[in-house]
């Protein structure tokens, strides 16, 4: 089994290769961070007529913008009560709203840019894995009924006809929801954004942020930029002492495994509607299908430091355990991605400085958080208005003890898969 991303070796997007900065430059806007919230900023800030210039550090779509699981889910984490109860209800349901209209943002842009990205709105799946993952979905299923959202419950043989699966006694369908290849998707926002105007540069570390009476300086080994506002889109991938936007989140990760093409009537019954899935376990599991059959697991945590053996076991468990009629299955690839968690599940958007706009914190929603996010700053940039934006930007206040919650989510994580492979826990 090969550690690689699938997402990048079926990517139907490509872009030429970048430069690396060098020299000065002069721009309106600086964008960190080659992502999906820095491209999506790049991108709307073109249709503004506003000129931006955009810092990779590495290659675009390198982070968790092209490695997650490509779910494009609607709202955060957290059901939309419970989101009102921690922001307040003025600003959860500002957030409920946005969020809920995020998936027909990614699904707009990805028509309007014609990007290959095999994006299919069919909905996501979220799978009760027990009786108490039943009541889960009910209470969610509940909420989203007060919210007037188009989100189904189904029970008993529905649910194992939506899945393949007779072990999964409910299933919540979102149908504002879909699947995409979130590296090509990554890299048609690249495309367009450069087809509007923007720079991007890659291989280009920043290693210091200043205020300069004009506004910053952006400084890399290479080159410096020098620009009336700055953008750190960056989030869980921000790395050195130039910002102090690591203050804001902690890393968690998330690795996935691939199969080798599947045919044959077992392999058909799974996921028939084409719908991404994920369960209701503490330590969850996603369950997809791409375009060419393959069947794609993941759960929380890091694969990169694990033994093949160990990653082949842990799917087979879980493939096992869902999907028995199965014949052997050969997992050919496996990859992992880095996210940035909150304590309460809240994303961060705050100014650290005028001038700057700082976005942390998705909690595993990404693909649509952070493209409503970077058209929100580019609203933000052009007129002065945050209504573009879930939340409003506030001032957090810095995350305790981010390296021991890193460690400890990952080490839990790390006993939980290992409870798995052991059939104590599944």
């Amino acid at each position: 089994m090969l550690q690689q991303c699938l997402w990048r070796l079926t990517s139907g997007e490509t872009v030429p290769s970048l430069p690396r900065l060098e020299g000065e430059r002069h721009t309106e806007v600086c964008v960190i961070g080659g992502g999906i919230t820095g491209l999506s900023c790049a991108l709307h800030l073109q249709e503004y007529g506003i000129k931006a210039l955009l810092l990779e550090a590495a290659e675009l779509a390198e982070g968790g913008s092209g490695r997650n699981v490509g779910l494009v889910n609607a709202g955060m984490w957290l059901p939309p009560e419970d989101i009102c109860q921690r922001l307040g209800k003025d600003l959860g349901d500002r957030a409920n709203q946005q969020l809920a209209e995020a998936p027909a943002l990614v699904f707009d842009l990805i028509e309007r840019y014609r990007i290959q990205c095999d994006a299919r709105r069919q909905g996501t799946l979220h799978l009760a894995h027990n009786a108490a993952g039943v009541r889960s979905l009910e209470q969610r299923h509940a909420q989203f009924q007060r919210q007037g959202a188009p989100v189904e419950l189904f029970q008993g043989a529905d649910a194992a006809q939506l899945t393949g699966s007779e072990r999964i006694p409910a299933v919540l369908l979102d149908r504002r929801a879909g699947v995409i290849n979130p590296y090509a998707y990554t890299l048609g926002l690249a495309r367009a954004a450069m087809a509007g105007g923007a720079q991007l540069y890659c291989r280009s570390p920043v290693i210091s942020l200043q205020r300069e009476a004009s506004g910053w300086r952006v400084q890399t080994p290479t080159g410096s930029v020098l620009a009336d506002q700055v953008v750190l889109a960056s989030n869980a991938y921000t790395e050195g002492e130039w910002t102090e936007l690591t203050r804001h989140f902690f890393a968690g990760y998330y690795y996935q495994v691939a199969s080798a093409p599947l045919s044959g009537a077992a392999a058909d019954a799974i996921l028939p509607g084409g719908q991404g899935a994920w369960d209701t376990r503490k330590v969850l599991s996603s369950i997809c299908r791409d375009t060419d059959g393959r069947l794609i697991l993941g759960s929380l945590g890091s694969g990169e430091h694990k033994p093949v053996s160990w990653l082949r076991c842990w799917a087979q468990r879980i493939q096992r355990h869902y999907f028995p009629d199965l014949p052997e299955v050969e997992w050919q690839l496996h990859w992992s991605g880095r996210m940035g968690f909150t304590p309460d599940h809240v994303m961060r958007l705050f100014s650290p400085a005028p001038g700057l706009l700082a976005a942390s914190g998705y909690n595993g929603r990404g693909n649509t958080t952070g493209t409503l996010v970077g058209k929100g700053f580019a609203q933000w940039l052009a007129e002065g208005s945050d209504r573009g934006l879930p939340l409003p930007l506030s001032q957090p206040v810095a995350i305790s003890a981010r390296q021991l919650r890193s460690v400890a989510y990952e080490a839990g994580f790390s006993l939980y898969h290992a409870g798995q492979c052991l059939k104590v826990l599944i």
